[in-house]
């Protein structure tokens, strides 16, 4: 309880907008990510003591982690110890500035001190979700930033100062566990894409953000007020939370939907978090009269060589599906149709990335992946029904394996479908990008373009096996059925046009016609032998 005080006196958060079922788990949750993302455990000088101990006890009553949570506690206990000490240190340093060994002695107990809440924050961050730390965190900087607009305009420099350190704070951290996560995943397109959310955040964002505080803070300080721009002030902040909220979005990327489910507000905007330079396409949005497929076309040279690259990969792995559709009729096989409609529609978003195709906006793409998850869902359902019916657990199990990909692709696919182009004008030149966003969708389209190969391939392995095993009588109603498609249809003898005919004639005696003597010296030479 005293640590719930203090922690109010630091916050100023009203006792009223606590959650009133301190028992609930969801209420513990909820507390526990508000204290973790609002105050790192590092910080020293400028937290209560009891802060961490009450973080660490929150966390550890809403993990399952045994081991973890055994972890916390040994660290808490630790800490709990070495707090009188820390604060006797302190009260004799103040009483003796001067003197050389309280010095020391109080530098050796801060150093002990911050060991201590750096293994508890390690221990800490190992039962907690990232998910939940994300989430949290992105609200209450989107908190600070309208805290520091509205410092702004009142003039209060103070709380301007101190609420835009928090901010600091708060994105530190966030890269800080970002970047620890990344590494528990093998390199590939999904950390790649997270780790340059956080590190255009880090080298960006903040500098920029840093440099606004900075000037504002100088002009309202000043004995007579400076003009500023306030417009970019606002233009910084609202970009860090954008970066946060960028970042959540690429770690969120590999989740399924299940886990996506109590994430009610990730497709919520707050506000228009787009900056007064840079316009997007989002939806039907014409810039210029163009629509966002016609922008699309006037990417920079490098970005659309780099976006073919990608094309050409995706066209192999297109080749690949239609070598496998082809060799089947499709008349009772609704497995080859929604392959076919898949392919189509993936080679439709491909071209809407450079600037060609029937796609012409953002909105286009986004159904086109609804329509492709429809399409996988259907395809889901009747290969678990070949599944069902197979007796070989082996390719019944790469079966429900190759499913389980086409619905993970589908999901990233649906993700990546926002393609967006961006139009920024910086010093009177318009320039346009749009590459990262391009290639995440050509290769969620790619990835989902193989496992619809293998899914193919392996529901006609299943198929056949059910057959051999246990004869075509055993079957009550096939799923679907496998034939060999029939080859076009050609003429017997092949009609050939007047004057071919004539001409293939003479060359035809021509050919044949052979000197009376060359015969009769072959025949002779018969008739010797």
């Amino acid at each position: 309880e005293h640590g719930i005080k203090v922690w109010e006196e630091n916050t100023g958060c009203q006792k009223g907008k606590w959650p009133k079922d301190s028992g609930d788990s969801l209420s513990a949750n909820h507390l526990f990510c508000l204290l973790y993302s609002s105050y790192p455990l590092l910080s020293f000088s400028s937290l209560s003591f009891h802060i961490p101990i009450l973080v660490a006890n929150l966390a550890c009553s809403i993990s399952n982690n045994e081991e973890g949570v055994k972890l916390v506690r040994m660290a808490a206990t630790q800490i709990d110890s070495l707090c009188p000490q820390v604060i006797n240190a302190a009260l004799t340093l103040a009483a003796r500035p001067q003197s050389k060994v309280a010095q020391d002695n109080m530098d050796v107990f801060k150093d002990q001190w911050e060991k201590q809440v750096r293994v508890l924050t390690e221990a800490v961050d190992d039962i907690t979700s990232v998910d939940d730390f994300l989430s949290v965190s992105e609200n209450h900087i989107l908190e600070d930033v309208n805290k520091c607009v509205i410092a702004l305009q009142e003039g209060d420099v103070d709380t301007l100062d101190r609420t835009a350190g928090a901010i600091r704070g708060r994105a530190a951290r966030v890269i800080h566990i970002i970047n620890a996560e990344m590494e528990n995943y093998e390199a590939g397109v999904y950390t790649e894409k997270v780790l340059e959310a956080t590190k255009l955040l880090s080298e960006t964002v903040m500098p920029r953000f840093a440099e606004q505080v900075e000037v504002a803070i100088e002009a309202l300080s000043a004995n007579v007020p400076q003009p500023f721009e306030e417009n970019e002030f606002i233009d910084a902040s609202r970009l860090v939370y954008d970066g946060v909220r960028d970042i959540r979005k690429a770690v969120l990327m590999i989740r399924t939907p299940e886990e996506l489910e109590d994430d009610s507000d990730f497709e919520q905007e707050d506000y228009d978090v787009r900056s007064r330079t840079s316009v997007q396409t989002e939806d039907d949005q014409l810039i210029a009269g163009q629509s966002a497929r016609a922008i699309m076309a006037q990417l920079p040279q490098e970005e659309k060589a780099k976006i073919a690259e990608q094309v050409e990969i995706f066209h192999q792995e297109k080749s690949k599906l239609d070598a496998e559709v082809a060799k089947w009729d499709d008349s009772g096989n609704d497995i080859i149709v929604l392959a076919k409609q898949m392919c189509m529609i993936m080679m439709e978003m491909t071209d809407f990335t450079r600037g060609k195709g029937p796609l012409k906006n953002t909105s286009d793409v986004i159904n086109a992946a609804k329509k492709i998850a429809e399409a996988g869902s259907r395809m889901d359902k009747l290969a678990r029904a070949v599944a069902d019916q197979c007796p070989d657990s082996a390719c019944k199990q790469d079966l429900l394996a190759y499913l389980q990909r086409i619905a993970l692709y589908c999901h990233q696919l649906n993700i990546c479908s926002k393609v967006k182009a961006e139009v920024q004008n910086l010093g009177g030149e318009l320039i346009v990008s749009g590459l990262d966003s391009a290639t995440s969708l050509i290769q969620a389209a790619k990835n989902l373009m193989n496992a619809v190969v293998l899914t193919v391939k392996a529901s006609y392995v299943a198929s056949t096996k059910y057959q051999k095993v246990y004869g075509t009588a055993a079957v009550n109603s096939p799923v679907v059925s496998w034939k060999m498609k029939a080859p076009e249809k050609k003429p017997l003898v092949k009609r050939e046009k007047p004057e071919e005919f004539q001409t293939r004639v003479r060359r035809g005696s021509q050919k044949k016609h052979i000197s009376p003597v060359q015969a009769l010296s072959e025949f002779k030479a018969m008739d010797s032998f």
